[in-house]
């Protein structure tokens, strides 16, 4: 029996659209992520749990999990008679990426199962192609993170995907849904097609002063920096209140905050934990819309998907 968890991601955090992410785990040691259980079976068999058992079609062949089980099959050139159990405790459309927890743990469960057949540069090129067939474009920046942890770079190449950079220590990451959905290719088609000059040196301009500030402990600087000039101004709309939520995030300390992936969760950052209580006690009252929404005071999860039990 393999049995593999893969933690939640923010996308894009906030100034990099499409080339940032980062894994995340909550300080209370809550496992915010999907889990993965694959035993030996005469023929191919899914299981659905978890919290979040009720948002995956009833259709087997539309369950991602199917997908990434047939690409892998696919891909090895033989058929693998396996039961799964999903264990689905992220949201489906929360922008925390949900999809890439299922698709992550997926190959990796099924390819630690077969004794590791394909390499991981192979394997994170898989995820981003189902990634894709969901999204509507190949993109890492969730299953990068939710792989192989911490705070990733994508570089998109032929033979390096990504790369870790830098990060703060100390720094909180409040994470809040509320508690409804928004698809991802919803979100990323209301987007514009073509962006004025001084918006994409200005975007450059925030994404350099970023990933400088990381590497030279400049910790103020790359707080200043994440601002969303690419999709929040568009993506706002679909996010209530979310600008009267974020001046008031930023007035009881946060030192940053916005949209994580394609919302409707949002993220804000602290190096305080008493500030990072108070805006998490605030966002409680104030963001979720029922009882299933949440929030989280995380930290980086350095691990990425791994084996549990």
């Amino acid at each position: 029996m393999i049995k593999i968890y893969s933690p939640a991601s923010i996308g894009n955090v906030g100034v990099g659209f499409d080339v940032l992410g980062v894994a995340i785990k909550p300080i209370k040691n809550t496992l915010l992520g999907d889990v993965i259980t694959i035993t030996k079976s005469k023929e191919f068999n899914l299981i659905n749990q978890g919290k979040f058992e009720h948002q995956l079609p009833l259709d087997i062949k539309n369950n991602i999990v199917w997908h990434c089980w047939l690409k892998f099959c696919k891909k090895i050139k033989k058929n693998i008679p396996v039961s799964i159990k999903l264990e689905k405790n992220m949201p489906i459309g929360s922008g925390l990426g949900s999809s890439a927890c299922s698709i992550v743990s997926t190959l990796v469960a099924l390819n630690t199962f077969c004794s590791e057949p394909i390499k991981k540069i192979e394997l994170l090129k898989m995820m981003g192609q189902l990634e894709g067939k969901l999204s509507g474009g190949v993109h890492y920046d969730n299953v990068s993170p939710c792989y192989l942890g911490g705070l990733q770079l994508i570089l998109q190449g032929k033979k390096i995907i990504s790369q870790q950079l830098p990060y703060f220590k100390n720094w909180y990451w409040i994470i809040a849904w509320p508690g409804i959905n928004i698809s991802t290719s919803e979100a990323r088609s209301i987007l514009p097609m073509q962006y004025q000059r001084e918006t994409c040196i200005q975007h450059s301009r925030n994404l350099a002063i970023f990933i400088h500030a990381l590497y030279t402990n400049q910790q103020k600087l790359a707080a200043q920096s994440m601002q969303d000039i690419i999709a929040e101004p568009y993506r706002i709309k679909l996010l209530p209140n979310f600008l009267s939520i974020k001046n008031k995030i930023i007035k009881i300390g946060a030192m940053a905050c916005g949209i994580s992936g394609s919302g409707p969760s949002l993220f804000s950052i602290s190096d305080n934990l008493e500030i990072a209580e108070d805006i998490s006690n605030y966002l409680s009252k104030n963001y979720l819309k029922n009882q299933n929404g949440f929030v989280h005071i995380c930290q980086l999860d350095l691990k990425g998907t791994r084996k549990i039990g």
